[in-house]
Formats: structure tokens, C-alpha cells, sequence
């Protein structure tokens, strides 16, 4: 759902003057996310989708939308084939392949939940598939044709991307490697002219819909059931069960409204001078992460960990 909240607004910027590329609740005090030195004009956006089985509704959204410069491609950034044909596709469609594509935006992402002990090493693996090695994959492949347009590369990170939480070990490591390439890549690309911004979201899980109280519980069983008897009996049910409704809590107390995620994007894509991080989110996560991020372990930790 997020992925298509993105391409409807990809797609209102593509009309207008005021566009770029894509392949597919309170903004941090400091940042002004104004436009007033574009770098860009009019072009031709290429939205990305997933297999129809996995999200039949965003990819319709997609297909629907009446915009003559947004092409849908459906790909699995897990997938090295299709991620070639994706780039082979978008080189036959730009109007001049020779200057390049001029952004990427790492979008693609799935998340989950669990402590360490309940979590199956093959979600680990599934997770930083997607989140961190589908960015990779990408980015890799784009790199060409980026170069030449001395374009921009936008990746969606996170809040947990900067700091840890309990029970999101997969999420964080997925997304603190995110950031880590992402830093990696900047000082690279920089001497190339192709500018690098990680955009951190705060909790907006109320907006993707990507938990709703019946798939909570449904993960929650599964978790539960697979667990080996010596671990159910020494954590007990109510333990578990307690753990469980924090993360329901927090997953309806997300912002369900987007729009600064979208601005921040819009920003790294068309200002002259994008920001190296974007940090759209309530002020409750910013100063968290600013306290997380800039002070002793031990001092966050009684905060919010102890």
C-alpha cells in the first residue's frame, strides 16, 4: 500500500513540471523541505510492483493510474533475472539512454516481529533479502545507467535503521545495513557527480496496513507453535502473550498519514542540494533517536531499555 501511495504522488509530479525517475507526522525540526531549485522537468517515472498473488491490490492501483509517463513494471527485487529485465526495460524506454536514469528510489521492504529466541533463523534470511540485498541488488544494477545522468539514489530506511528495539532484531539488521551501504555508497558516488540520501521514516505501520490485529495474532500462533518445548515452558505463555500486545499497541499507535515520507522523498529526488538523511517522523522518535544515537549506551539504555 505504501509503494502505491508513492507512485500516485510519482505520478501527480510526472504531470506536472516538477518530476523525476523512480523505479518502485511531524517533519525533524530542522528541515525545510522546500523545492525552489529543481534540477529536473517532466520526465518519465517507471513504478515498480510486485507479483500480482503478493499485492493484488497495489498492483492494480498501479495499472490504473492515467498518467502517460509512469510505466509499471512488476519485479522481485530477490530475484537477479528480473531485476536485469527491469533494467533492460527501463533502457528501452528512456528517451535517451545515453544520458541516463536520474533516480532510484529503494522502496521495496517487509517487516516482522519477535525476540531472538522466538524468531527462526530463516526469517532473518527472509527479511534481509528483501530489505537489505533487494537495495543492494538494485543499486547495483541502476549504478550504469545513474552515472550518467549524475542522478540521485533515495533508500528507504527507518527509525530502527538508527536505533535498536526489542523484538524488531530482524527489522533493525535489515535496515541498519541499509544504512551502512547507503554510507558506503555516498562517499563513493560523490566524485561521480551521483548524490545519495537515506530517508529514516518514523512509525508509520498504521499506513502500510501491514499489520492488522488478525495477522498479528496469525504470526504470533505460527511463532508460538514452532518454538521448541524448552523455550515455551521457561518464557510461559503469559510472557509471550504480553510481548505480543506491546507490539499490537504500537502498531495502532503509527501516523497514518504519509505525506511527510513522500515530501522527503520528493526533496532527495528534485532539490539542488538534497539532505544526506531525511528523518519524517513525531517528535517522540526523533528525540528518542537523537538520545539513542548521541549519547552513552548506558545513559539510553535506563531510558528505554532498563
Amino acid at each position: 500500500m505504501l509503494a502505491a501511495q508513492f507512485s500516485r504522488s510519482l505520478a501527480r509530479i510526472a504531470r506536472s513540471p516538477l518530476g523525476f525517475l523512480k523505479v518502485q507526522n511531524t517533519k525533524r525540526p530542522s528541515q525545510k523541505l522546500s523545492h525552489p531549485h529543481s534540477t529536473m522537468a517532466g520526465p518519465k517515472a517507471f513504478g515498480t510492483k510486485e507479483q500480482e498473488d503478493k499485492e493484488e491490490a497495489g498492483a492494480k492501483e498501479l495499472d490504473a493510474m492515467n498518467c502517460n509517463r509512469m510505466i509499471t513494471v512488476q519485479l522481485d527485487v530477490c530475484n537477479c533475472a528480473e531485476v536485469d529485465r527491469a533494467i533492460e526495460m527501463i533502457q528501452e524506454n528512456l528517451k535517451d539512454p545515453k544520458k541516463g536514469l536520474w533516480g532510484l528510489v529503494n522502496n521495496a521492504g517487509i517487516s516482522t516481529f519477535g525476540e531472538v529466541e522466538f524468531t527462526p533463523i530463516e526469517t532473518y534470511k527472509e527479511v534481509a533479502e528483501v530489505n537489505l540485498w533487494g537495495t543492494v541488488r538494485m543499486t547495483k544494477a541502476s549504478l550504469p545507467l545513474l552515472r550518467r545522468a549524475r542522478g540521485r539514489i533515495v533508500n528507504i530506511s527507518s527509525m530502527l535503521g538508527r536505533m535498536a528495539s526489542a523484538a524488531r532484531s530482524t527489522y533493525c539488521i535489515s535496515k541498519f545495513g541499509v544504512e551502512a551501504f547507503s554510507d558506503c555508497l555516498r562517499y563513493e558516488m560523490y566524485p561521480l557527480g551521483v548524490r545519495v540520501s537515506v530517508v529514516e521514516p518514523g512509525n508509520f505501520i498504521a499506513a502500510t496496513q501491514l499489520y492488522s490485529p488478525e495477522r498479528i495474532r496469525t504470526i504470533a500462533d505460527k511463532m508460538w507453535n514452532s518454538l521448541p518445548e524448552a523455550v515455551r515452558r521457561d518464557y510461559g505463555r503469559q510472557y509471550f502473550d504480553e510481548k505480543i500486545q506491546l507490539m499490537e499497541t504500537y502498531c495502532n499507535s503509527g501516523s497514518t498519514d504519509t505525506t511527510p515520507v513522500i515530501e522527503a522523498v520528493t526533496h532527495a529526488l528534485t532539490s539542488k542540494i538534497p539532505y544526506t538523511r531525511y528523518h519524517p517522523m513525531d517528535y517522540y522518535w526523533w528525540l528518542r533517536m537523537q538520545i539513542t544515537t548521541h549519547t552513552p549506551g548506558a545513559f539510553s539504555d535506563m531510558i528505554y531499555a532498563h
